[in-house]
């Protein structure tokens, strides 16, 4: 448990102080990119996007089952069950699971409008019967509630300089980029679970269909057809990197170098990818470590700056001062 972040965010309460515990050990295990760029925020904002994160990793855990012992309609009934949960909190400001309890703290704290929670949870269910997309719309439809929702929650916690409404496109597009960058990466996870995320047409316009994925997945060896497609989705989700970066100017200064930071390590998972001549269906590409450390030292430069910057002007000796006036 990480006192000072609890503290600083001024969270009390055994139970509420460990539920935002829990939250955050889901985060530094399962999302390491996302949790390494978390640290570079201000202490007492940590706390809420911990929740966040926590709240959606255990609803994504309950859909896709890792340990594949639950049946769809097993799974379904413990979707329901948390979503029941959570629309109690959310009106309690509790929760019978713990992440339920910090995520439903954080929504009251940070007014967060409940809709993106609805939204959200539906992506998660149609995770239960939908195995792929036949264009990017329909895959459009299902991240705005997978992940175009997250940004719009991470708002106002982070904090805006422009009016939100003028932020939330940008946000929005940050989250589909993230989870695009996934995507792409997970290929063959995604097909060891019976999904296809990248989209049918984009895929036929390559001669690439789920066989010819099976049989990479199955066999480990590539194919031209399967390079080219991933190629193109990842020009692709470079172009919604492009519609999300204008929107980091738009957040308050202290949490710039954290999103900065965040926008860099995954875009390079897309450079990472690449080098690995896109084979996705056979192995998962990871940015080196040491990479990713210098990332965020550099993010942390950043934040050093942006305090230094945010410093109010040293007093003038009143000597100087009484000089000034008699000029």
């Amino acid at each position: 448990m990480n006192h000072r972040e609890l503290d600083a965010a001024g969270i009390t309460g055994h139970a509420l102080r460990s539920a935002y515990a829990d939250c955050r050990r889901l985060n530094a295990r399962h999302g390491r990119t996302y949790f390494l760029a978390t640290r570079l925020l201000p202490v007492e904002r940590r706390c809420a996007v911990h929740a966040l994160y926590g709240f959606a990793r255990w609803a994504d855990d309950i859909v896709d089952d890792l340990d594949r012992r639950l049946p769809p309609a097993e799974r379904d009934r413990l979707l329901r069950l948390l979503e029941n949960d959570l629309a109690h909190g959310l009106r309690r400001g509790a929760g019978e699971e713990p992440v339920v309890r910090a995520v439903a703290d954080t929504a009251g704290r940070y007014a967060l409008d409940h809709g993106l929670f609805a939204d959200f949870l539906a992506s998660m269910r149609s995770d239960l019967t939908v195995t792929d997309y036949p264009t990017y719309a329909d895959l459009r439809a299902y991240m705005h509630g997978s992940a175009g929702v997250i940004g719009l929650q991470m708002l106002p916690v982070l904090g805006t300089v422009v009016p939100r409404e003028e932020a939330a496109p940008h946000a929005a597009a940050l989250g589909v980029a993230f989870q695009l960058t996934n995507f792409l990466r997970d290929v063959g996870e995604d097909l060891d679970r019976g999904r296809v995320y990248l989209p049918a047409d984009l895929l036929a316009a390559h001669g690439v269909d789920r066989p010819l994925l099976e049989w990479s997945r199955r066999t480990g060896r590539h194919d031209p057809r399967l390079r080219a497609a991933f190629a193109e989705a990842e020009t692709a989700i470079r172009a919604v990197y492009r519609q999300a970066e204008p929107g980091i100017a738009m957040l308050e200064p202290r949490v710039r170098p954290c999103i900065r930071t965040a926008f860099v390590l995954y875009r390079r998972i897309l450079d990472a990818v690449a080098a690995d001549d896109y084979r996705v269906t056979h192995r998962r590409a990871v940015v080196p470590r040491r990479r990713r450390a210098v990332t965020a030292a550099s993010g942390l430069v950043r934040i050093l700056g942006a305090r230094v910057r945010a410093r109010p002007p040293a007093a003038a000796p009143a000597a100087a001062g009484a000089e000034g006036t008699l000029r």
